[in-house]
């Protein structure tokens, strides 16, 4: 059914990784949803729920991410792990804020007792973590939770190679 690669990945270390950061990413898109839902449907601005909505996800999405799907333990790298999941994680929130505020005011016209305006607002809101999945998947698995630090071992090497070069110049 299923052509060779496509069975290897789903046996390999890499295809456990995707499979359960798909599943910490619905649950803490589903988590994310209710929220923005709850909040929305109480007249709350677009900007305050996807804020609100946003930080209820993320929390158990980095926890998920970190001790589940990529199983680290111990130590937090804050400037590699803390650091870069805050940019991913701002870069994400505005744009979901920018979606949910441009869809509002798009659907105006519906009145606003009717769950379908609620629910396209929400549409968009969980749109944005559709359309960044395979993203913020890459930048997790390549440098917030690769577990060695690319940026500070390129440091290392241009200290390492300038410390050389100096020390063999002759005077």
């Amino acid at each position: 059914m299923f052509p060779a690669h496509y069975r290897r990945l789903r046996g390999s270390p890499l295809g456990a990784r995707i499979t359960r950061y798909t599943v910490g990413s619905i649950v803490a898109a589903a988590t994310s949803a209710v929220v923005f839902a709850m909040l929305y449907v109480f007249g709350v601005s677009t900007a305050v729920c996807s804020v609100t909505a946003f930080v209820a996800g993320a929390v158990p999405n980095w926890i998920l991410n970190r001790r589940w799907a990529w199983k680290l333990r111990g130590r937090v790298a804050l400037g590699r792990e803390v650091g870069a999941y805050i940019v991913v994680s701002a870069i994400t929130l505005l744009l979901t804020t920018e979606s949910t505020a441009w869809t509002q005011r798009h659907v105006q016209s519906i009145p606003a007792h009717h769950g379908f305006r609620a629910a396209l607002v929400t549409a968009s809101y969980l749109a944005v973590f559709a359309i960044l999945f395979v993203a913020r998947f890459a930048v997790y698995e390549v440098w917030i939770f690769s577990g060695r630090s690319r940026v500070r071992a390129a440091v290392r090497s241009r200290f390492h190679v300038w410390s050389a070069a100096r020390a063999n110049r002759t005077p």
